[in-house]
């Protein structure tokens, strides 16, 4: 299987000619949603070869709403419920983003947009693994970038971003072995595809994109890294409803995390015009 999506991911990196969509799966776009609409979200992961839990199946549900404040700026507001830490499935976190795109060159069938973000959360969960996400895992800050290019049926973006971990071990004197990673440099390429329709006749027309992800981390405290690899498929309904369906693997690293590979999927609802303006 992981090597037919890298086939997928190097047949799609050759079309970087063509054209493509960028609601992508695993990263955010410079691009925000529409102005004064609001999103309901349910994202669903699931792993079944994970560490210190015997291979059970492990699972994590974010429900999350999100603000189209205006054409610039966005917010999102969620938490999370899961298993993936406890041995019982509860309530586990809490968190925030905020992205404000700051520049965008605009023209018929293409644009490039930049934006900066904000991430914050906060979790119950123990401090476990090398790995740092603010997606449940951690509690924390990150910052970052986002450069988008949109060209007829193709985007492609790039994400950089900085995470701090807030975790009261980080403060206290206590000399944990192996020493704890808090500080992260995070990085991503997405590519999106247009598959169908081949060509627009009307707004309720179902659309099916192709997503393929490079996700990436390096540590700065005990230098650890990863590189995966996200392959996804979506599903977009009469222009405001979408499905996502992926998958996540690992294809280089040295750092322990609780798993190498996931599996996503999550539902979202848009509804337009429903803030005032």
């Amino acid at each position: 299987m992981r090597k037919f999506f890298i086939g997928v991911f190097l047949i799609a990196a050759g079309y970087s000619e063509v054209a493509g969509q960028e609601l992508y799966v695993y990263t955010e776009p410079a691009s925000n949603m529409p102005a004064h609409s609001i999103g309901a979200k349910v994202t669903g992961n699931v792993i079944t070869k994970n560490q210190g839990t015997a291979n059970k199946l492990i699972q994590r549900y974010t429900p999350e709403l999100m603000f189209g404040v205006n054409k610039k700026l966005m917010v999102h507001v969620g938490g999370s419920f899961a298993d993936m830490h406890t041995p019982k499935f509860k309530w586990e976190s809490v968190y925030t983003y905020i992205k404000y795109r700051f520049f965008s060159i605009d023209d018929v069938h293409k644009h490039f947009r930049m934006a900066a973000f904000t991430d914050a959360s906060y979790t119950r969960s123990p401090f476990e693994f090398d790995e740092i996400s603010l997606q449940g895992d951690k509690s924390g800050i990150a910052l970052g970038l986002i450069a988008t290019q949109l060209v007829n049926k193709l985007a492609v973006s790039a994400t950089v971003s900085h995470t701090q971990v807030l975790d009261k071990s980080r403060y206290d004197k206590v000399f944990y072995t192996p020493p704890r990673n808090y500080q992260s440099f995070n990085y991503s390429l997405s590519a999106g595809y247009l598959l169908l329709p081949v060509e627009y006749t009307d707004y309720r027309q179902t659309n099916l994109n192709l997503y393929v992800e490079l996700l990436g981390q390096q540590t700065l405290d005990r230098k650890a890294h990863y590189w995966d690899l996200a392959p996804a498929l979506q599903l977009i309904f009469n222009s405001i409803s979408k499905v996502n369906i992926g998958y996540r693997f690992q294809v280089n690293g040295n750092m322990n995390r609780m798993a190498k590979e996931s599996w996503l999927l999550s539902f979202e609802w848009t509804f337009l015009n429903a803030l005032k303006k």
